[in-house]
């Protein structure tokens, strides 16, 4: 799998509890490593459908006749699974990291390694990139998009030094970016913050946050009782969201208790927080900071 290793590969996969004859959705396809692997548990009467918004993924696809390949963001999956007659499923799996292929090929921009171009987008048909964020945002919303997505404490000094740099002219490559941020990055902690600002930037080009909000509110009605969701989350925006709404139903506020104090919830988790071994994580460090949460609709 040189496209994307797949991480947590037969946990996630086990978290599905798998029916032969199911329904199932692959909403991050990738390299195709978590599909194959539920491909492998299903009988000639299963189906898998996978989602995938990146065009390079496509080259993946696998030859199976239980198998269906949808070039879209997973933000519209009730949509498009109607779209094949599909209304109910016995199980979802997400993988929401950026994929090995996308952080390794210099072009896409994804990585603090290459000299590129500002871009940073999942689906390259997207109008939103990298380079508009830096250069056409406003000192507030740069400040903003910092601060929410980043988690930066400095994000109001990084914003108001980009805005100013900008004024000389665009900010066009990685490497004029970073430049530009050295003001800001000591070198004990250079990676680490550098990986925070193009984290940031890279959820507001691909609207990650309410991508995934959207996609999570579909899964309730989608799932057949006793169907599972199965997901993996990278960074605590993600894995906030997942949690609550696991445990609630809700991304916000507390769900509503009836006369005895009781709430009703669509989902029970099932078992604990799951985490890479410290094996898997010498085989890909990128999976270091993996986090798998699976649940079951009441």
């Amino acid at each position: 799998m040189d496209y994307h290793n797949p991480v947590l590969l037969k946990e996630t996969v086990d978290g599905l509890n798998i029916k032969e004859d199911g329904v199932y959705v692959d909403v991050t396809f990738g390299g195709g490593g978590h599909s194959r692997e539920i491909l492998a548990r299903l009988g000639p009467n299963g189906k898998l459908y996978a989602f995938d918004q990146d065009l390079d993924a496509l080259e993946n696809k696998i030859d199976d006749e239980r198998f269906t390949l949808i070039n879209e963001n997973f933000r519209y999956i009730k949509r498009f699974l109607r779209f094949y007659g599909v209304r109910k499923v016995d199980g979802i799996l997400g993988d929401f990291g950026v994929s090995s292929h996308q952080f390794d090929v210099a072009e896409r921009g994804f990585s603090t390694r290459f000299e590129s171009k500002l871009d940073m987008r999942m689906d390259q048909k997207s109008a939103l990139s990298a380079y508009q964020v830096v250069n056409e945002y406003e000192e507030k919303q740069l400040r903003d998009v910092l601060f929410n997505y980043g988690e930066l404490r400095n994000s109001p000094k990084i914003a108001r030094t980009i805005v100013s740099e900008r004024k000389e002219g665009p900010i066009e490559t990685s490497e004029h970016l970073k430049e530009v941020l050295k003001p800001f990055l000591p070198a004990a902690k250079e990676h680490k913050i550098l990986a925070q600002i193009y984290q940031a930037i890279r959820i507001e080009v691909n609207q990650e946050i309410e991508a995934l909000k959207e996609f999570l509110l579909q899964t309730e009605d989608l799932l057949n009782e006793e169907g599972r969701i199965s997901l993996i989350s990278y960074h605590s925006l993600e894995d906030r969201l997942v949690k609550r709404f696991i445990r609630s139903g809700m991304f916000e506020g507390e769900p509503e208790k009836d006369f005895y104090g009781n709430i009703s919830v669509p989902f029970k988790k099932v078992g604990k927080l799951r985490v890479p071994s410290s094996e898997e994580i010498k085989k890909n460090n990128r999976a270091r900071s993996a986090k798998l949460r699976i649940a079951e609709k009441l």
